[in-house]
């Protein structure tokens, strides 16, 4: 997983986000095991402080978690996994939304085209 870091936000912030994108797409499945903080700062180029970090605020939010002499893993719930994922999108959502409003779009004339691109995009 190589990501190209954004020199304006922390980096265990953006290892972070990387690491929640792969849970909420499945690329990361709940009760999987975790590389170790060597391989995956290794991997990703970065400090193995900076992975420790990332996976310590990852566990704080309770994504992760440790198994003494097993390793971490991925958590099994997928109540909070959805909740995150349903989070994730809403910044996008808002911005969405107000971009839409401010160029003139009712409600409904949003539901509408979102309907028609959805049926283009998805079905055909």
């Amino acid at each position: 997983m190589k990501v190209d870091f954004n020199p304006t936000i922390p980096i265990y912030i953006q290892i972070m986000d990387e690491i929640k994108k792969e849970i909420v797409s499945g690329n990361r499945k709940a009760g999987s095991k975790v590389e170790t903080v060597r391989d995956l700062a290794q991997e990703m180029g970065v400090n193995p402080n900076t992975m420790q970090r990332a996976f310590a605020e990852l566990e704080r939010e309770g994504l992760m978690y440790t198994e003494r002499t097993a390793g971490r893993f991925i958590t099994g719930d997928t109540v909070l996994i959805k909740k995150v994922k349903e989070e994730s999108v809403c910044g996008y959502i808002q911005e969405f939304m107000n971009h839409m409003k401010n160029s003139g779009f009712g409600r409904q004339d949003i539901i509408r085209m979102i309907d028609e691109y959805a049926e283009v995009k998805i079905d055909g």
